[in-house]
């Protein structure tokens, strides 16, 4: 087990080695390795166990009967998943969690946070961390409800482009989807994706190849401050 890597994640801020050392025995730390697509949870079953993800990424998706798929986050190193389902083990999980790529994962059993001295100055920090860690995350799924609230492709597409550049303060950047999978997360066919992309660069809204993108002046609520908005020249003021 990389303690090291394990301590510079977000989880485990503000405790030092010697609380680290004891988080992970008390939680009963198991390291495990999965390849690409391989299912990490099912939905349907219930888990006493969060994940940390050490390396790789695991995408959090809804599947149903019918088998359309609903990708609701993308998880990657030094965050987290299932974490409300590990503190409240009697629910039901709605959602699977997939190996986006080949990962290593640290699965935690933090139903040992409430056992025993749940007063440990340990206990607090991480209990600090968890709070911290579960409202980014919940503003992360807020933000999905306004990128599948526009009706049309194009006004989905613009809504998430939008809001990765003030993320990265960049009119050039990276995402973490796949074609299917940003159809998925947008709720779009991905026939549809794939032309609307196609009309954008040609009306000269984005430069895209596979998950590249480049905004082509500035859109939406992208910040004034940037001087420019043309990839290759933003800066800030």
């Amino acid at each position: 087990m990389d303690l090291a890597a394990i301590a510079q994640t977000r989880l485990l801020r503000g405790l030092d080695e010697g609380e680290q050392k004891l988080c992970l025995a008390v939680l009963d730390a198991r390291e495990k390795e999965y390849q690409k697509g391989a299912l990490l949870i099912h939905a349907g079953e219930t888990t006493e166990r969060m994940g940390l993800v050490l390396s790789g990424s695991v995408t959090v998706e809804m599947n149903d009967a019918w088998g359309n798929r609903t990708v609701l986050s993308h998880v990657g190193p030094g965050q987290v998943f299932a974490e409300t389902y590990a503190l409240l083990p009697q629910n039901v999980l709605p959602v699977d969690v997939t190996a986006n790529e080949d990962c290593r994962v640290l699965l935690l059993r933090i139903t040992g946070l409430t056992e025993q001295n749940p007063d440990t100055v340990w206990r607090q920090k991480l209990v600090r961390n968890l709070l911290a860690i579960s409202a980014q995350k919940n503003l992360t799924l807020s933000a999905r409800s306004f990128h599948t609230a526009p009706k049309s492709a194009r006004g989905r597409i613009l809504s998430y482009l939008n809001t990765v550049a003030l993320q990265t303060h960049s009119a050039e950047f990276d995402i973490p989807f796949d074609r299917q999978q940003l159809a998925d997360y947008l709720n779009l066919e991905r026939t549809s994706l794939s032309k609307e992309l196609g009309r954008m660069q040609r009306d000269g809204l984005i430069t895209c190849r596979k998950g590249h993108f480049r905004l082509n002046g500035c859109i939406g609520s992208i910040p004034k401050r940037w001087t420019s908005c043309e990839a290759g020249a933003v800066s800030k003021k």
